[in-house]
């Protein structure tokens, strides 16, 4: 989930960011393959909205479905955490019944997504993300799309617009701008916030680091309530989206995210250049669509006023009646909202 002591980063500065070569991807396979069960993984209960395609992308092996036509423009939904893909097997055949190619990858740690490398750092800063979508597309030969997300997928979809804009047609971005100033967001906030964020404190510490290995799921229930007071979701919904939490790098990752929002984490150098970038938090010049939950307690106040000037391009906000898993809460209002931001 989000921190939202960002909004206003300082220091300005630039990088190159060719040094991820974002054609990285090239040298993989560009067809994709169906499902290839990994160990662990029962394929007929990972999904229960179209097979899921595995494809080499940058260092990652990633899990994805996809849905609508080939040639249709792309769309990519990107999940939060506890979630997973499952948050969009209603806004998928929506949006492919509309003419989208819609993609919905695992994110690195979750359910099929694999390191190709055993040597890679289980790395979880938030430019990492960023980098494995655009080599996603690259995998994939889509230049350009719609970036949807909630939770960390708004944030991935909020630097790619920033970074990478020509890459981005268009933003739908759950609780607006979410790219994190690390320095800023060692700041403290109003003690509310703070309790709500228990769960970063928790996985500081060892003892955290513990309790989502032997609790993951417990743990994630327990967020997921919390998250979505109004949601009433039954076993087979969350059993569907806790099986992703099998995958083996699944604890490395959230921990790793969490410390590095904290400043207790190191980020690899590599990602530097970008760093430097996000935290002169740039503005965002993509037409885009911000979203809230009306029931969702990292909701700032103000109808996205606390969040309005970082978007420069057409813009528009809409307050949705449910809480922070607002695609799986309102497929059909999230869906429209990919819809109408496509055609600003």
């Amino acid at each position: 989930m989000h921190s939202r002591r960002h909004f206003f980063g300082a220091a300005a500065a630039t990088a190159v960011t060719a040094q991820f070569g974002m054609g990285d991807s090239a040298q993989a396979p560009s067809e994709s393959r169906e499902h290839m069960a990994h160990p662990g993984v029962d394929p007929a209960k990972r999904t229960s909205f179209g097979p899921v395609k595995q494809i080499h992308a940058g260092e990652l092996d990633v899990g994805y479905v996809e849905a609508g036509p080939a040639h249709g423009q792309a769309v990519l939904l990107m999940h939060g955490w506890p979630y997973d893909i499952h948050s969009y097997e209603a806004v998928t055949p929506l949006l492919a019944a509309k003419g989208y190619r819609v993609i919905v990858p695992y994110l690195r740690g979750h359910g099929t997504t694999r390191f190709l490398s055993s040597k890679t750092p289980r790395n979880a800063q938030q430019s990492a993300f960023a980098v494995d979508i655009v080599a996603l597309m690259d995998a994939l030969k889509i230049d350009k799309a719609i970036l949807a997300g909630y939770d960390w997928g708004s944030r991935t979809g909020d630097i790619i617009a920033a970074l990478w804009p020509e890459r981005c047609k268009a933003l739908i971005s759950v609780t607006g701008y979410l790219i994190v100033n690390v320095e800023a967001n060692k700041m403290p906030t109003p003690p509310k916030s703070e309790w709500a964020w228990w769960y970063q404190y928790y996985f500081s510490t060892e003892r955290g680091v513990l309790g989502l290995q032997e609790y993951r799921r417990d743990l994630a229930r327990l967020v997921w309530k919390f998250n979505s007071p109004t949601w009433n979701f039954d076993e087979a919904t969350f059993d569907r989206t806790a099986a992703a939490f099998s995958n083996p790098d699944y604890v490395d990752i959230v921990i790793d995210n969490y410390r590095w929002r904290l400043g207790l984490a190191k980020g690899q150098p590599r990602y530097d250049g970008l760093e430097k970038r996000l935290a002169a938090a740039p503005v965002i010049k993509v037409p885009t669509i911000t979203i809230d939950g009306a029931h969702d307690p990292f909701t700032p106040p103000g109808n996205g006023s606390a969040y309005r000037k970082k978007f420069a391009g057409k813009y528009a906000h809409r307050t949705l009646d449910v809480g922070h898993n607002v695609p799986q809460e309102d497929p059909q209002g999230f869906a429209a909202a990919v819809v109408e931001v496509d055609g600003f």
